[in-house]
């Protein structure tokens, strides 16, 4: 079940609806907002005529936002309202500060459960944290909107949960993977009836295979969705007949989502792996470019469950791969700056070993022949200040998995 038409609109009408949307948004948001102003600086907003276009801004990295939020307090001069025009006020770990704006379903969750198999008129037990930071809320809001009733239960305290559930019978799940197995068994060491629980939404930890598969023999089929507490849920899994999960997850509508080169501003090709990238279209907190740190690939095709926006792969692991090196700093931009200096480079992944009590770099770089790689020593050393090999490798030989730098020395 779709949770409405916007789900399946061709292409061209989605992009042309973003495009518009964007400018909207943007027009009116930078004239109040500086950071997103100076983000913008030199942009024509009237000039660009596709999401392509969009690689010529540059990206906002949620590592920078830190700074900036600690140099404009509260947040970075990228909100167009004041914050007391705000619902609620956030903070997460690594301190950075997120705000709720006022509206049903602000970060989207509602299609992330409707996906799910969460209906109207289900109950729901909330199992994020409502302390905060904003996960318990996010998701309290999307199944308000859906129409269900919540019981906002957060992390901890099994026993009574079990004794909630028990007593509400609640049809749907929400919370981290491994604390619903908690649940489960705490359920069956307390002798108490959770089967009520049919359906579940989790996200914020990992869902192996193994775990998926042993609560689904439960009764108890769950989906994921991708969320930050920046932008809400980026993307979350669908299915398609007979409950079979569809690879990897429906992006959000009204976000745009890009795969950019770690490090970089500029997309990769369809398939191949690099960080997400997310603008966001909301006059509260409009986020342009923002990149998340995350890894993730976009799938090629239509989705067998019909919707008809883009898939991405799901989250691949982190971006920021920035590794010291003999006292050193490198940083995935510098891998990206020596592909710009020497044409006719492909792939490239700079690895860091250890021998002979030394640090030891090599740059595994993929190019037709080795005679392209004549220079790219030199090249190496000017842009990272450190001596390192070069080594040849073929079109297509280095891994899709986004890492530019492999740190594959000793732990201890």
């Amino acid at each position: 079940m779709n949770f409405d038409r916007l789900e399946t609109r061709n292409h061209d009408l989605r992009e042309k609806a973003l495009l518009r949307d964007f400018r909207a948004v943007m027009n009116q948001a930078k004239a109040r907002a500086p950071g997103l102003r100076t983000q913008l600086k030199g942009v024509n907003l009237e000039k660009i005529k596709s999401l392509s276009e969009l690689a010529a801004i540059p990206v906002l990295r949620k590592s920078n936002l830190i700074e900036l939020q600690a140099e404009d307090p509260p947040f970075g001069g990228f909100a167009p309202v004041k914050e007391t025009a705000f619902e609620r006020l956030f903070i997460s770990p690594g301190s950075i500060f997120e705000p709720q704006g006022v509206g049903k379903d602000w970060w989207g969750v509602a299609r992330a459960l409707c996906a799910a198999g969460v209906n109207k008129g289900d109950i729901v037990i909330n199992c994020f944290s409502y302390h905060l930071t904003p996960g318990g809320l996010m998701m309290d809001s999307g199944a308000r909107a859906l129409g269900c009733v919540v019981i906002p239960a957060g992390p901890g305290n099994a026993e009574a949960q079990v004794e909630a559930i028990h007593h509400y019978r609640p049809r749907a799940y929400c919370g981290t993977p491994d604390f619903l197995k908690i649940l489960l068994d705490k359920a069956a060491e307390m002798k108490r009836d959770v089967s009520s629980l049919q359906r579940g939404l989790v996200s914020g930890a990992a869902l192996p295979t193994s775990l998926r598969d042993e609560l689904r023999t439960r009764g108890l089929p769950v989906r994921q969705c991708y969320a930050t507490a920046d932008l809400g849920v980026v993307a979350y899994e669908s299915s398609a007949g007979r409950g079979r999960i569809v690879d990897g997850m429906m992006v959000n509508e009204n976000l745009i989502v890009e795969i950019v080169r770690p490090g970089t501003q500029e997309p990769v090709p369809d398939g191949e792996v690099g960080e997400v990238v997310v603008t966001r279209l909301n006059r509260d907190y409009p986020l342009l470019r923002f990149a998340t740190g995350d890894l993730s690939a976009i799938l090629p095709g239509a989705s067998p469950c019909g919707r008809t926006n883009r898939r991405i792969r799901g989250w691949l692991g982190r971006a920021d791969q920035t590794t010291k090196v003999k006292g050193m700093f490198v940083h995935p931009s510098q891998v990206a700056e020596i592909g710009r200096r020497c044409p006719g480079l492909g792939r490239l992944r700079l690895v860091v070993q250890r021998q002979n009590e030394q640090d030891v770099m090599t740059l595994h770089a993929e190019a037709p022949s080795e005679a392209v790689l004549e220079g790219v020593e030199a090249v190496l050393q000017d842009v990272t200040k450190l001596r390192g090999a070069v080594v040849h490798a073929k079109p297509g030989r280095l891994p899709n998995d986004g890492k530019v730098i492999a740190d594959e020395r000793p732990a201890s």
